[in-house]
């Protein structure tokens, strides 16, 4: 992995992506979704994630955050490793799941491509961390995330997507609770 795309600063704020094997579609489905918001809470009252943006769309999840113990990777493995295993569950889970076998069959391919993955692999292994060392960095990654599902013609309004924080800095409520820049 390039230099570039590695968590230096234990105490910074990152802005990361990533996505999942193959670019598949697996947050259409609103039980999909939920596990990330379900877990993204979970870290921020138990593992030290300061959440402050975050946006999931059909295939990849963008996030702005620190955490309070200087260990960033640490908190995103965890978060990626349990979703990897609950979103697989899921999926293998549900009756109505039309496209189970072709996404298991998916996600069991990448993992055969990957030598420390052993069965079924959901998240691209990279996670290209970027520090954002300015406000204007800061605004600009917070606009992108805001406004992914808009160039992506989901919606009109950033704040009109559900599974965004763009809700949250527009003066409404939305599903994780922030922490505010």
């Amino acid at each position: 992995m390039s230099r570039r795309y590695k968590f230096h600063n234990p105490e910074g704020l990152y802005f990361v992506s990533f996505a999942t094997v193959y670019w598949l579609s697996v947050f259409i489905r609103e039980e999909y979704s939920t596990i990330l918001v379900e877990n993204l809470k979970y870290c921020r009252q138990n593992k030290g994630l300061e959440l402050y943006a975050w946006c999931i769309m059909p295939n990849h999840l963008h996030l702005i955050y620190r955490t309070k113990d200087n260990y960033p990777e640490k908190v995103l493995g965890h978060f990626k490793s349990y979703t990897n295993r609950k979103l697989i569950e899921a999926i293998n889970q549900n009756p109505q799941e039309s496209r189970k076998e072709w996404l298991l069959w998916m996600m069991e391919r990448a993992a055969n491509k990957s030598s420390n993955v052993k069965n079924m692999q959901f998240w691209q292994h990279h996670n290209k961390p970027i520090e954002l060392w300015s406000p204007d960095v800061i605004d600009e990654k917070l606009n992108y995330i805001h406004e992914n599902p808009v160039t992506a013609g989901f919606v009109s309004n950033p704040e009109d997507w559900k599974y965004s924080s763009a809700i949250d800095y527009a003066g409404g409520i939305g599903l994780i609770p922030l922490d505010f820049m």
